[in-house]
């Protein structure tokens, strides 16, 4: 009895105790718009709670007394409020400013959760929608191209684009679209990014080894698209219209997109379609086989829930696309084209008529692909920790179709199917260290349909890997790094090709097929690699940090590089792997130094990048220093495996006088350097092999914008602006076998008006950008450009070999918002 009396009379106590207690409710918003996930704390209390996806929060059990609350989130001012609290439960709403630092804004790629740019060592990029919008481009990689320092492309015409990264391109960049991995057969030279650059609000770019987070082919970097998600009012339809024309090439582009707002529910939806002809430059005339047909179509569905959020999208991208192939007539060096598929003879073939060359027609020659995705991402809240799950299913159907005498009879033919699988877990915080448990990767399957060249075989893959990554803040240091490992499986069974007597092309055929050829024997292997990072940002101040990154990355070899052993009618190579390729992994360090002053933002980055086991493709020539030809009209390459160094720098000096508001001088200088490590190759071949393959030059760009601070009739804060792009000589190529040539500096002038337009209630009615690339209509050729390459003759008459790069371009955009 003694014992329940005091047991009542201790429950008695603590409820007259909490009895006494009060609590603090209220919503956090910024421009009138809720904000979720704001961490709002109690000093002195070891009592804090973030907001819901409405903006709103509480804290229970809080005795009277003075208080000083603390609203704090990333990509948001901090806000202190100083409150005295009585026995009666307080209300109490907070009006946040967004940070105006680009040091504090908000990124997601490479870091697991939502952390501001200043506190991750690895360095990020940032492209704004409004920044893509005021160039010329005609694919998205391009649009990243201008906007990011060490940031590059290998082109094969206007519509394909495949991005590099201070030197290193193909599976080394991994692209992501909202996060999902893209996975559309990467290994090909001819065939850019399968997104809709209309619908993109944003690019991320991971510059340096993102192998912890992703796991195999995030040896270079990693960009993330991501699209358009709306925040506007409920229950109202909102959208805009796009539409684009640019003179080179008579590209038209128009895009449709809608979005709408019911409760808890977001849905979006976008159509987009892009057309052009053959484009041009003052050497070659209109070039033949450059131009595209292209189409878009998108949605989502997005549900936000006190215990998390769900976002279900579909995706659809369908290109049609010329194949060019450089072939002319010797003298006039106007383009030809092929007529015959047997007894085909490069120096007879007839002249490119004037109307197929402006043509939007699609001819016979070209490449149909197709990409669709179907997506979800999903998180779990669990009080302070949640769990993100994204789960993805992706088909990529590529032919290429070059066939004369047969049309309709495609030469490659691969359908390319993938799930892809990615959990994290971020742990509840523990001593002030955020850190974060995943698990990733992916089961593909590629199959050869109706085709008659095999230039990879029919494989399975299937890639999994697990990480632990941690972050910690303590004062002016910021922490962070991670541990990863990974196992991939690819195989594929015996293959054989044969010839059908009927049509004389190939075809896949069993062993007893009469002259069946063995293309593929058996293969079976796994590839493991062990990855990881460490860094640390030092914040000298608010304005001035020091950032230094180690990280280890890891790629195994991809399909070609280890599979290949035929033409690839598209890119007119025929491939040769090696089967016996180890995985790539490399040790990069970086250091940058960076400063938002009151007239500029300076950032200088310096990177060293020593790579094991290197893959990179070299022409295959005979012992007589021959090309070797194993179909005619293409040439032969053989990837090759070595050691190799990569280092340079990249530097933006951002000037915004204080006292001139309207005026803005940005400039960035990109440098970088690949050597060749290979000790063998370089004693035998000396200075020809001393460099690697498709590495950019020194490029400075510079732009001097002028912005209104105030409306002029109904222009919005217009600008004008000129901007001026200077490539130095590219004498630091792979020249062994004439894999690659001496490539010519060039300088480009462009420019540029824009504005906003508003009616006299202050509604926006449309933005309009006006560009000209190119100006002075300069004949120049990138390194980066395969075209220059797609020459058939020693010597021509003018002097010029290949095919030069896009002459004078004026583009015209308007985007209306409803």
């Amino acid at each position: 009895m003694k014992y329940i009396l005091l047991s009542l009379l201790f429950v008695f106590s603590v409820n007259q105790l909490l009895a006494q207690n009060s609590s603090i409710k209220g919503q956090v918003k910024s421009n009138s718009l809720a904000v979720e996930n704001i961490t709002v704390k109690i000093t002195g209390f070891n009592k804090s709670v973030k907001t819901n996806q409405s903006g709103q929060y509480q804290i229970d059990h809080l005795p009277a007394g003075e208080y000083t609350l603390i609203f704090s989130g990333i990509g948001y001012q901090t806000k202190k409020t100083n409150i005295v609290l009585t026995k009666e439960p307080m209300d109490l709403n907070a009006d946040l400013l967004a940070s105006e630092s680009n040091l504090n804004d908000v990124v997601i790629t490479g870091v697991n959760r939502a952390t501001q740019l200043r506190k991750s060592p690895v360095p990020i990029a940032v492209l704004s929608k409004k920044t893509m919008d005021q160039n010329v481009n005609t694919n998205l990689i391009e649009a990243i191209v201008k906007g990011v320092p060490g940031v590059t492309a290998v082109t094969t015409g206007p519509n394909v684009s495949k991005p590099f990264i201070r030197g290193l391109g193909y599976n080394r960049v991994l692209t992501l679209y909202d996060g999902l991995r893209q996975e559309g057969q990467q290994w090909g030279d001819e065939h850019g990014i399968e997104v809709d650059e209309y619908g993109i609000t944003r690019a991320e770019v991971v510059k340096g080894p993102a192998s912890l987070t992703y796991g195999s082919d995030a040896l270079a970097g990693v960009i993330n698209m991501i699209p358009y998600s709306p925040n506007f009012e409920n229950g109202k339809l909102k959208g805009d219209f796009t539409t684009n024309y640019q003179t080179n090439n008579g590209m038209i582009g128009s895009s449709l997109g809608l979005a709408y707002i019911k409760n808890d529910w977001k849905y979006t939806i976008r159509a987009t379609v892009k057309t052009a002809h053959n484009y041009s430059n003052k050497i070659d005339g209109l070039v033949y086989g450059t131009a595209f047909r292209e189409y878009n179509l998108s949605a989502s569905a997005r549900v936000d829930k006190k215990w998390g959020y769900s976002k279900t999208a579909i995706t659809y991208y369908d290109n049609l696309m010329e194949i060019p192939d450089g072939s002319r007539d010797s003298l006039s060096r106007k383009f030809t084209r092929q007529v015959l598929d047997f007894g085909d003879d490069l120096k007879n073939r007839p002249i490119v008529l004037d109307n197929e060359l402006n043509s939007y027609s699609i001819n016979p020659l070209h490449q149909h692909i197709q990409h669709y995705r179907f997506y979800n991402i999903s998180q779990f809240k669990f009080g302070n920790s949640d769990l993100n799950v994204l789960i993805g299913a992706q088909q990529s159907v590529r032919r290429e179709y070059n066939h004369p005498t047969v049309p309709n009879q495609a030469g490659l033919y691969v359908v390319l199917n993938t799930l892809n699988y990615d959990l994290k877990y971020n742990l509840p915080d523990f001593a002030g260290i955020e850190s974060t448990l995943g698990i990733n990767g992916m089961l593909q399957g590629n199959r050869s349909k109706d085709a008659t060249d095999f230039p990879i075989p029919d494989y399975d893959l299937f890639d999994i890997g697990a990480f632990y990554f941690a972050k910690k803040s303590m004062g002016k240091i910021d922490i962070s790094g991670g541990i990863r490992l990974d196992r991939r499986n690819i195989q594929w069974n015996d293959f054989y090709v044969g010839t059908n007597q009927q049509t004389g092309f190939g075809e896949q055929v069993n062993s007893s097929y009469p002259g069946a050829n063995f293309q593929f024997p058996v293969f079976k292997k796994n590839y493991y690699g062990l990855s990881g990072s460490l860094g640390l940002t030092y914040n000298i101040s608010e304005k001035l940090l020091i950032k230094a990154n180690i990280a280890r990355g890891y790629r195994a070899p991809n399909i070609t590089e280890i599979g290949s052993n035929g033409l690839d009618p598209g890119a007119h190579i025929v491939y040769l792997g090696n089967r016996t390729f180890k995985p790539e992994f490399n040790l990069q360090e970086d250091l940058g130094i960076i400063a938002y002053l009151k007239d500029a933002d300076i950032s200088l980055e310096l990177f060293n990048n020593d790579i094991q086991n290197y893959i990179y493709q070299s022409r295959l020539t005979d012992a007589n220093g021959n090309p070797v030809v194993i179909v005619p009209g293409n040439l032969t390459y053989q990837y090759q495996q070595s050691k190799a160094r990569l280092y340079g720098a990249e530097i933006s000096i951002n000037l915004h006088p204080s006292q001139l508001k309207w005026l803005n001088l940005n400039n960035s200088l990109a440098y970088v350097v690949g050597l060749n490590k290979n000790e063998k190759l370089l004693a035998k071949q000396g200075g020809e092999a001393k460099y690697l393959p498709f590495i950019p030059p020194l490029q400075i760009r510079l732009e001097v914008k002028a912005t209104a601070q105030k409306p002029i009739g109904i222009f919005d804060k217009p600008y004008l602006k000129i901007d001026g792009a200077f490539f130095a000589d590219q004498n630091r190529f792979y020249a062994l076998d004439n894999t690659e040539t001496f490539t010519a500096g060039y300088s480009l002038f462009n420019a540029g008006v824009g504005s906003t337009l508003k009616s006299k209630t202050g509604k926006t009615l449309f933005d309009v950008f006006i560009q000209i690339d190119n100006i002075f209509n300069k004949s120049y050729q990138s390194n980066l450009n395969r075209l220059k390459y797609f020459e058939y003759y020693n010597a021509s008459p003018n002097g010029k070999s290949g095919i030069y790069n896009m002459g004078r371009n004026m583009s015209f955009k308007i985007i209306a918002p409803f």
